[in-house]
């Protein structure tokens, strides 16, 4: 997994939302093994408590889950996945649609950029 980390928010959070990311995509998979704590800080390059910090939050959520003998798992609840899939989806197309308003336009015309941007990354 690349790992891109800035100065937007907490580290703890971008790591959260990367690994959420990786759920989604299917880089993660239900029920995968995830490498150790120390493995993923050393492969991000941040501290292993704030990797720690950011293990606690997924598994707060249900998206991964320990078993105290042999590590930490992404969840097989494919319902949860989808639901966060779609909250993931809907949150970037809100802050698109805001971002647009912002400049002016009216939902038809952002429609239409769409299409036609589209269409050129088609071609």
């Amino acid at each position: 997994m690349q790992w891109e980390l800035n100065t937007d928010k907490p580290v703890y959070l971008q790591l959260v939302e990367q690994i959420q990311a990786g759920i989604i995509s299917g880089s993660y998979k239900p029920g995968d093994k995830l490498p150790s704590v120390r493995d993923l800080a050393t492969q991000a390059t941040v501290n292993p408590n704030t990797m720690q910090r950011a293990m606690t939050e997924l598994e707060r959520d249900g998206l991964v889950y320990t078993n105290r003998t042999t590590g930490r798992f992404i969840t097989s609840d494919e319902e949860l996945i989808k639901q966060l899939k779609k909250r993931y989806i809907t949150g970037i197309v809100q802050d698109f649609l805001d971002k647009m308003k912002l400049l002016g336009l009216e939902l038809d015309e952002i429609i239409s950029y769409v299409d036609k941007v589209s269409e050129n990354n088609i071609k």
